[in-house]
């Protein structure tokens, strides 16, 4: 569905990732994850077209990223960031369905996707007419997770969406996002900085360090089977956090 094919992105001379060779795999949670500074964000920005390679290059569904086509690609790829990056001076509501009045959806349409999202992320429907300042931070993840979702789309990238959440919410919050990801069925690119989160979500786990890929795979395979020292390092330092198989409960 998605992939990285020796791609290079430097800032000032330095850089953040190496060449780096991921497949996203089309209808599974794929977690990335590793220490801060690693390039996750960045990754997720590539995958987007928010950034642009150095070198190498990004497939969405076969076709090459580039500036031509990469508006249309957009649309249908969702993105949802921390604390939602929803726009202050818009409702919810508008919010919401800002991408569909763009692309000049039917007002009757725009409804029913209305209803079935507030369904789906378990949202009052009267809760739209509020702005981001005056809804709870589970509320605006929910609502960022409703415009991400509006046009329908194909991929579903989140950058840490519930890291700045209290513990009881994000708890919350995990268990509906996992039974919406598996209900849904659409691909999913999931970075967080926490290791049981990603063995929560991820049907696979990407681990970097340095803008390069150390392992791959299962939590298993990075438990039993590290591909180096870094590795069995990175899990000793999240042990606190990490119940093998299970939702990582009040951990953060």
């Amino acid at each position: 569905m998605l992939s990285l094919e020796a791609v290079q992105k430097g800032y000032g001379g330095g850089s953040v990732l190496q060449p780096v060779d991921l497949v996203i795999d089309r209808g599974r949670t794929t977690a990335i994850i590793g220490p801060s500074g690693c390039g996750k964000t960045t990754l997720l920005k590539l995958m987007l077209g928010l950034l642009w390679p150095d070198a190498g290059e990004v497939r969405f569904d076969g076709q090459a990223l580039s500036p031509r086509n990469v508006e249309a690609l957009r649309h249908r790829i969702g993105y949802v960031i921390q604390e939602g990056g929803l726009f202050p001076h818009l409702s919810a509501r508008g919010n919401v369905i800002l991408l569909a009045e763009h692309l000049g959806w039917r007002r009757d349409a725009i409804e029913r996707r209305l209803q079935d999202l507030c369904q789906l992320a378990q949202i009052e429907p009267a809760v739209l007419r509020r702005y981001p300042a005056e809804l709870s931070g589970g509320q605006r993840q929910r609502v960022a997770l409703m415009r991400a979702l509006m046009p329908d789309p194909d991929v579903l990238l989140l950058d840490e969406p519930l890291a700045a959440l209290d513990p009881m919410i994000r708890f919350q919050l995990q268990g509906e996002l996992k039974a919406i990801f598996e209900g849904l069925g659409k691909t999913v690119v999931l970075v967080t900085h926490d290791l049981a989160e990603a063995a929560f979500f991820g049907d696979a786990i990407v681990l970097l360090r340095a803008g390069q890929i150390v392992q791959q795979g299962t939590l298993e395979d990075l438990v039993t089977r590290p591909a180096e020292a870094f590795v069995e390092d990175f899990l000793r330092a999240q042990r606190a956090g990490l119940f093998v198989g299970g939702n990582p409960g009040r951990h953060a």
